[in-house]
């Protein structure tokens, strides 16, 4: 069963991602992920499972080399709202930040989100 579901991912563009994906459903690993940006940039990326256009961003993200920290903003809202509060960004879904230093060094939404982007800001902010 589990293999039909994984063709059914890899036909929409979905295979592999669970590689890079990582939850952020908690205040506390928000807290650890804020501390490891002092050492390396980390992403931070915020996904409506109802949105399509947050669809389209998840697949670019899932292009992404790097370790992702998925938001789910409808699990998550909390963790979306704290985000925002402690990095001055407001909210926007789908969303990608990059932190570094506890800050935010890169961010951008909805189309403007891309892989290519993405790799390149944490390449700039290594």
């Amino acid at each position: 069963m589990f293999r039909v579901f994984d063709r059914l991912l890899g036909l929409f563009g979905f295979q592999g991602m669970e590689k890079q994906f990582n939850s952020l459903a908690d205040i506390n690993t928000l807290d650890e992920l804020i501390t490891r940006s002092n050492n390396e940039p980390v992403i931070l990326f915020k996904h409506s499972t109802t949105c399509p256009v947050s669809s389209a961003a998840y697949r670019e993200m899932s292009k992404v080399a790097d370790e992702v920290m998925l938001v789910v903003i409808q699990k998550s809202r909390d963790v979306s709202n704290e985000i925002a509060k402690r990095t001055g960004v407001r909210h926007e879904s789908p969303q990608t930040l990059i932190l570094r230093n506890g800050e935010v060094v890169w961010s951008a939404s909805h189309f403007d989100i891309t892989a290519d982007g993405v790799e390149s800001a944490a390449r700039e902010n290594a």
